[in-house]
């Protein structure tokens, strides 16, 4: 009942705090303006990432422990919006939000966090703040990539930070549990406002706020007793936004369109997960929907693997791998036909 409680009380602020940011972001004209590469084609409120933000703040708050817990997560993510915020208003640099990011994930690494599975060693650890930054920076970014469609990025959060509640509630993980479900809480709050007609987007400090509060949810579980579980795991919940990144990253590489970090980060172009989806003929709530079911159809594949063996888990991930490249397949040849055709 507390659970259910705080996941209420976060849902309710999100919603009723929305529309007042909505409301700052055009007196500010704090806008998303449309242009060649995007799909919406009105100038759009940006600030929903701040009321996420309030929600979870307000439901962490009243479990003072649980806040003293995450508060290395919190402080890296709140870092990570404060520069999404202003990047925003103003539009830094790549090199600079790289730059912060960074910041963002050493301050948390500070904390204690971060991946643990290499020998206690130099090199070893050395080796996990490496993959810990790599983990968290991609995730973090991932999440903002998503965010091209309404309801998208939010929608797969939300989800995503549900099946990490709900194995940490059936390992006796409180405080986990709890934060997963204020984060899945505030993501659904503001699912409405950004369906709607006079919608509201996340803006880079939602998306990429979201994506670190995932990484580093990910990173203090103990998902599984197997340690090649406990890996695969988040891979699988988080498989949707990891499958975007790759699968852009590859092709764009391979299209000579970025070359180093920076480019990555500072590309945008119409050819995600989503984007491909919609080529394919499928309309924008269509193509949201389908990425829904493929997120829970592998967050329940998380679930049922968590308790498994090793090779269990590697089966899975291998199963998860050849579906995604089914559908990579799919929409690459598609998007060949369609150009030639055109």
């Amino acid at each position: 009942m507390p659970l259910l409680l705080s996941a209420l009380y976060c849902f309710v602020i999100v919603f009723l705090v929305t529309p007042l940011l909505k409301i700052l972001a055009l007196k500010f004209s704090i806008l998303d303006i449309p242009n060649a590469r995007k799909i919406h084609t009105e100038p759009t409120p940006l600030l929903g990432g701040l009321a996420v933000y309030a929600g979870v703040i307000f439901g962490l708050m009243f479990d003072f422990a649980n806040l003293q817990f995450i508060s290395g997560i919190l402080i890296g993510a709140t870092i990570v919006l404060v520069i999404g915020l202003i990047d925003d208003i103003i539009k830094l640099s790549a090199k600079v939000r790289i730059i912060f990011q960074v910041l963002a994930v050493l301050i948390m690494i500070r904390f204690g966090i971060r991946i643990s599975f290499l020998p206690n060693n130099f090199w070893g650890n050395i080796g996990e703040i490496i993959l810990t930054l790599i983990w968290t920076i991609g995730i973090t970014n991932a999440l903002n990539y998503l965010d091209g469609i309404d309801g998208l990025s939010a929608g797969i959060a939300g989800i995503s930070a549900l099946i990490f509640a709900i194995i940490a509630f059936q390992t006796h993980q409180s405080a986990i549990t709890l934060t997963s479900i204020i984060l899945a809480a505030s993501c659904l709050g503001f699912l409405p406002h950004n369906f709607k007609r006079g919608k509201i987007f996340l803006g880079d400090a939602g998306s990429t706020f979201i994506g670190f509060m995932l990484a580093g949810i990910s990173l203090i579980g103990n998902w599984a007793e197997d340690n090649v579980v406990k890996l695969v795991v988040p891979i699988l919940i988080l498989g949707v936004p990891i499958f975007d990144m790759v699968l852009t990253t590859i092709m764009r590489i391979k299209e000579d369109k970025i070359s180093t970090v920076i480019e990555w980060l500072q590309y945008e172009g119409k050819d995600h997960f989503h984007h491909r989806l919609i080529d394919l003929g499928l309309r924008p709530l269509g193509a949201v929907l389908f990425i829904y079911f493929i997120n829970i159809s592998f967050g329940i594949s998380a679930i049922t693997v968590s308790n498994d063996r090793a090779i269990l888990g590697l089966l899975s991930i291998l199963q998860a791998a050849i579906i995604f490249a089914g559908i990579a397949v799919l929409m690459i040849t598609s998007r060949r036909s369609s150009k030639i055709t055109h």
